[in-house]
């Protein structure tokens, strides 16, 4: 046990650590030539496209040092702040963590929360500057940055390149000789973390896990400390390129286990693996519970597709454990899923992988967070609202409380400005502002979290010109006040397109809204009022004008009593067209409201 390390490897997104995650297979000998490829732990047509990782990986790689043969076991991990629930079960897998810090971008508001992260469970910190090699790199100055976040020695910061290969081998060397053997003993009961899990449709469900204590064994009852299910280890053995099976996976060890589950409801991430006969008495704690943000529906566009949805969304939460959903219904969808996610990123991703993977075409509805409403009646109990329609009536309301965050922003000085009114703009209130160097500037605000959910990120983007880096955590909730704005169309509600909003922007959004449909309804043969409301007051019109059918094309001179005869008769079955008539709502309506600001 004393020559196994395990470690992950934790970055700002487009740090570099995918390509020298790559480095690190070439230099131990874990790929062969004809495997290379570039970012090759990114393995999701969706990773490689938009040059993100989205999925924890794990592989294990042997290397000779100094005479003895060493295991390094990497997971690597996600940099974008909607997937730091996958750096979290990453980190309680592990001992130690490389830190990456771009040396032409220095340090980000990400890199700095997932540092925390990993000093949470003391894991030993090995600080790397990347992308030495680059024109524009300031290895110094970056340098003098990562000793002032770690209070390390100048000289124990590892300067690489993942593009060339350059300082790998002192990378390499510092994970074996800094980061602590694993602790835990053989002998001892079966304890095993599980870390991830994946869906195979020949073989069910396939387990990742890390062994504290025993070792599991080809063949052995294992028993889920959580769900309580007894199965048989059909098959274990560890992760290099592809799964190579073993006898038995000891302590300290990271592995692959497959029982034959077929259901993906039977595993969950972050539970205990113990021997049947031989139980554990303690459970593996270090492992945090997702907290979504943002809340949305999703929808089949086809209602008889709902149960194919379900099996989809339970296979896609057994690969992402920070998906949630409940079964929900709606006037003008049909049935569906209420949805939690940990940001807008997350939610168009898992969006785009039910098309791609499960071939299913979903309706999304406009994302919101969940608030806490209190009644005139029970001033003291607090409702939970994920979905605007169940807020109770204005008259019987007392108020209503939304979650807050803490969110760090970290930019150049020169965008200081527009950052602020940005955020001032969002309802946000400034804490505190630190400058780190004279160059770049850290920000503190306290904010609604209904404020960032749908173009904070790519506004900041903007107004930084891209430098900007944006970090959050939820603090609580707080009392505001917010109303229900309702859309109606034709006269009636249409529920998935409501909103919770500030009472202060509501006469805004209302009248963009309603512009915004009126572009987008197709005209009918009758004229199609849209209403924005907040209970019974109407705050906002627009009107898709009717398609006019010429009746009385076939006059040619005569008396205009004859005319008027005709148009009468039209206007008599337009009226009664609009009572009955039913107006289709095309897919683009629904995201619109995200792109008010375009």
């Amino acid at each position: 046990m004393k020559n196994i390390r395990n470690f992950c490897i934790i970055a700002h997104i487009d740090h570099g650590k995918s390509t020298l995650a790559d480095r690190l297979l070439d230099v131990t000998g874990t790929v062969t030539s004809r495997e290379k490829k570039e970012q090759l732990l990114d393995s999701m047509d969706l990773e490689r496209e938009r040059g993100i990782t989205i999925k924890s990986h794990a592989i294990q790689m042997e290397y000779m040092y100094e005479g003895e043969n060493y295991i390094l076991n990497l997971i690597d991990t996600p940099g974008h702040v909607d997937f730091s629930y996958e750096v979290s079960r990453s980190i309680a897998a592990c001992e130690g963590a490389l830190l990456i810090v771009d040396a032409a971008q220095s340090i980000q508001a990400q890199t700095i929360s997932n540092l925390y992260l990993a000093l949470e469970h003391d894991l030993e910190i090995i600080p790397i500057l990347n992308k030495v090699d680059l024109p524009s790199a300031n290895p110094e100055e970056v340098t003098d940055d990562i000793v002032a976040l770690l209070g390390c020695k100048p000289e124990e910061v590892i300067h690489a390149s993942g593009k060339t290969g350059f300082g790998v081998e002192n990378i390499l060397k510092a994970i074996i000789e800094k980061i602590p053997a694993p602790k835990g003993d053989v002998n001892a009961p079966l304890q095993a973390l599980i870390f991830d899990s994946v869906y195979n449709s020949y073989r069910g469900v396939e387990t990742y896990f890390r062994v504290f204590n025993g070792e599991i064994k080809k063949g052995q009852r294992i028993k889920f400390m959580a769900t309580k299910n007894e199965y048989n280890a059909d098959e274990v053995g560890t992760l290099k390129l592809t799964q190579v099976a073993k006898q038995s996976v000891k302590a300290g060890d990271v592995g692959y286990l497959i029982t034959g589950v077929k259901t993906a409801v039977e595993i969950k991430v972050g539970d205990t693996i113990t021997d049947a006969a031989n139980p554990t008495q303690n459970r593996i704690d270090g492992f945090e519970d997702v907290k979504p943000m943002v809340f949305a529906g999703i929808y089949p566009v086809d209602t008889d597709e709902y149960e194919e949805l379900r099996s989809s969304m339970e296979k896609l939460q057994l690969n992402d454990a920070s998906l949630v959903f409940v079964p929900e219904s709606s006037a003008a969808l049909g049935f569906g899923f209420r949805c939690g996610f940990l940001g807008m990123l997350h939610l168009e991703i898992i969006q785009e992988r039910l098309e791609r993977e499960f071939d299913m075409t979903v309706i999304t509805t406009v994302p919101n967070v969940s608030y806490h409403a209190f009644s005139n009646k029970h001033p003291d109990v607090p409702v939970l609202v994920n979905n605007p329609t169940d807020l109770p009536e204005p008259s019987k309301l007392n108020r209503v409380e939304e979650p807050y965050i803490k969110a760090s922003i970290i930019t150049k000085s020169d965008f200081i400005g527009q950052v602020m009114s940005l955020c001032i703009e969002k309802r946000g209130q400034i804490t505190n502002q630190t400058y780190l160097t004279p160059e770049r500037v850290e920000l503190t605000f306290e904010m609604p979290l209904a404020e960032i959910v749908f173009d904070f990120y790519d506004r900041l983007k903007t107004v930084s010109k891209g430098y900007a880096s944006f970090d959050y955590h939820p603090i609580g909730m707080k009392t505001s006040k917010l109303v229900r704005l309702d859309i109606l169309l034709n006269g009636s509600v249409v529920d998935a397109l409501s909103s919770l909003i500030h009472a202060d922007n509501a006469y805004h959004i209302g009248k963009k809204m309603c512009e915004k449909l009126r572009q987008l309804i197709p005209r009918q043969q009758f004229d199609i009022p849209i209403q924005a409301a907040i209970g019974a007051k109407i705050i906002s019109r627009e009107t898709v004008k009717a398609l006019r059918k010429d009746v009385t094309a076939k006059c040619y001179g005569g008396d205009i009593s004859r005319k008027r005869k005709l148009l009468e008769k039209q206007k008599k079955g337009k009226k009664r067209m609009r009572q009955i008539g039913n107006v289709e709502i095309p897919q683009e309506a629904f995201m619109a409201v995200l792109k008010l600001n375009d």
